[in-house]
């Protein structure tokens, strides 16, 4: 599905310049994040920031909005210095942000994280009835929907980075800094949030959008900033350019789409057999969900997220029992399963939330890539760690996934998202597993990260794996499913063949518009 253009004069045609970054230098010890880089920002203007994992895009943000201070360089905004490090002089001056990895509070509601910060939240004069016609008026026009006095803590992913976006909407930022905004969007949601995006710029907003989505690159920036290991290495006028020279510049290489071949499924893997999940509070969140994946066989989950799919994953992935209905695992019934039994029955996991449920984060790499194979032979002998075969084990992964890391030693945390997301596939399919259960694996990596991943989930399929793909990336789902499914209001559509899909109607069903035959038996 297309999106709308945006047209907006080239900054270098114009000298109303309401950013400059100049000379911007970042180390974290040996490691070169940011290395001289110039940038400067129009009146008016989409700026695209591209690069593949680790190339040092959220830390260009990060030091613009005053989580790090540069080591070397200045920012000017509106032609006003910028002291670093103080989110606070940053949003006073007009920056907005929308960070990759969430900022909100679990324990306030919607309606409170957004005010917080701009406003005291008990205090007696706190207008809370003006705030939440404002949200709401900022979520009408951004298509972006919410409810504002639910608790953050009951938020999917998805919604939590709804509430991020409504955030930097609300407080009217001059420059706002999009990281990755329409991962968890429908076409339609994309679409409209792009108008937005129009308008605000029409209006004189400078927008900084970064994405590993190209064709949504193409058609909403004006110019492109490409970065390599730290430095610029492109600054060119979109229209200047293909989406295949946008991944060349990023990569340094060519990227090969992924040949998908359609094979004869073999025996069911999984299969749930009208399963009910009921929430803490009673509500009804997954709703006699069916379905059953083969050999040989990818079958793709679309769905905004917060429809059910946290709650199938859950499932299936043995960190949750079903209130009623069947799990079954090569035709066995699994009656209270767990991540143990699952790990043990060659099932392999891919989690959505790769910071706080996929890794240890105080861990070091080596750590995380051997969490779930430890008590293995390979890697104990007495209830003692053998030291040496884990870090030659780590060292290798590391190199055959591309994890950017200093070493097998370095702590978690400090990789990017992207470079998270690689050590947590890394983990996963270098077992050979026989069932993958993969919510969302490329969520934020680059396009020759995307690629690797790709070809190595239908090598898995090939080689006989049976796969459920749940992915919020269309273009993903049809490039990789044998079959595809939809959840909307905690319930699954009918399975629909590959060669029967069609990206509007898929898009129409995420947003709840089934037709009478859609709906599972």
């Amino acid at each position: 599905m297309g999106t709308p253009e945006l047209h907006a004069k080239d900054s270098a045609e114009s000298d109303d310049i309401v950013l400059r970054l100049n000379g911007i230098s970042k180390r974290f010890g040996s490691l070169v994040a940011n290395d001289s880089i110039d940038l400067a920002l129009g009146r008016g203007e989409v700026l695209a920031l591209l690069g593949e994992n680790g190339a040092g895009k959220t830390t260009l943000m990060n030091i613009l909005f005053g989580h790090y201070v540069a080591d070397a360089g200045t920012i000017e905004v509106l032609g006003e210095p910028l002291p670093g490090g103080s989110p606070n002089a940053a949003i006073e001056v007009g920056v907005g942000m929308v960070h990759q990895h969430f900022t909100l509070a679990d324990n306030l509601t919607v309606l409170d994280n957004i005010v917080l910060g701009t406003m005291p939240l008990w205090a007696p004069w706190l207008n809370r009835a003006k705030a939440r016609q404002k949200l709401l008026d900022v979520s009408t026009r951004s298509g972006l929907a919410v409810e504002p006095d639910r608790p953050v803590r009951e938020l999917s992913v998805g919604e939590r980075q709804r509430v991020e976006i409504l955030k930097a909407l609300y407080r009217g930022a001059k420059i706002l800094i999009l990281d990755e905004p329409t991962a968890v969007l429908t076409p339609q949601e994309t679409d409209r949030l792009f108008d937005t995006i129009g308008d605000l710029v029409s209006g004189g907003m400078s927008v900084i959008f970064i994405s590993h989505k190209l064709k949504e690159v193409m058609s909403v920036s004006d110019r492109v900033v490409v970065l390599r290991q730290g430095r610029v290495v492109a600054d060119q006028p979109t229209r200047s350019m293909s989406r295949e020279e946008l991944a060349h510049l990023m990569v340094g290489r060519d990227i090969p789409k992924p040949k998908h071949v359609r094979l004869d499924p073999g025996e069911v893997v999984l299969e749930l057999e009208d399963v009910d999940v009921v929430d803490g509070e009673g509500k009804t969140v997954l709703d006699g969900a069916s379905l059953d994946i083969r050999c040989h066989e990818i079958l793709g989950l679309a769905g905004v997220s917060g429809n059910g799919q946290h709650h199938l994953f859950q499932v299936v992935a043995g960190l949750s029992n079903p209130h009623r209905g069947v799990l079954r695992v090569s035709g066995e019934r699994l009656n209270r399963a767990n991540p143990g039994m699952l790990v043990q029955r060659d099932i392999a996991r891919i989690p959505e939330d790769r910071f706080s449920t996929g890794l240890v984060a105080d861990m070091a790499v080596w750590e995380n890539l051997v969490l779930e194979r430890y008590r293995s032979a390979a890697f104990q002998r007495a209830s003692f760690l053998k030291r040496r075969e884990t870090l030659e084990y780590a060292s290798r992964i590391i190199s055959q996934f591309d994890i950017r890391c200093p070493s097998p030693t370095a702590t978690t945390r400090f990789l990017s998202g992207g470079n998270m997301q690689k050590l947590i596939l890394g983990r996963t399919l270098s077992r050979e597993p026989g069932l993958i259960i993969a919510n969302q694996p490329t969520r934020g990596l680059d396009v020759g990260a995307v690629s690797f991943v790709h070809d190595r989930l239908l090598a898995a399929r090939d080689r006989g794996a049976g796969i459920l793909l749940i992915s919020e990336d269309l273009d993903e789902l049809f490039e990789l499913s044998d079959r595809l499914l939809v959840m909307y209001g905690g319930r699954v559509s009918r399975p629909i063949d590959r060669e029967d899909a069609d990206a509007r109607k898929i898009g129409l069903m995420m947003a709840g518009q089934f037709g009478r035959d859609d709906h599972a038996v």
